[in-house]
């Protein structure tokens, strides 16, 4: 499979208006989720993961107690591709499915 490039800051900049719950940081894809309780977090963080095995694109994340803060980035392509874009919508869709505080 061939991988995507990176991503221009035109082509960046325009994605971004679809992904409101995002930002770019540190030159990766950003964002905080917060959630109920821990076990809502873990449930998404589950979720996200048969996800990201569908796409073979994997992010980075970290989760304490009802917070799951990800960055995504194309290591291999050294940018943020559209691979970046795909999990990052998918994620936030996968969100709205888990209650909120």
């Amino acid at each position: 499979m061939a991988r995507p490039s990176a991503l221009t800051p035109e082509q960046l900049d325009a994605a971004m208006a679809g992904l409101p719950d995002w930002s770019v940081r540190d030159g990766m894809l950003h964002a905080e989720f917060v959630f109920a309780d821990f076990a809502l977090a873990f449930g998404f963080m589950a979720a996200v993961a048969t996800e990201a095995a569908r796409l073979d694109h994997h992010p980075e994340w970290t989760n304490v107690y009802s917070r799951v803060t990800v960055g995504l980035v194309t290591h291999d392509v050294g940018g943020i591709t559209g691979l970046d874009l795909e999990l990052a919508g998918r994620m936030s869709a996968l969100a709205m499915g888990f209650t909120k505080p």
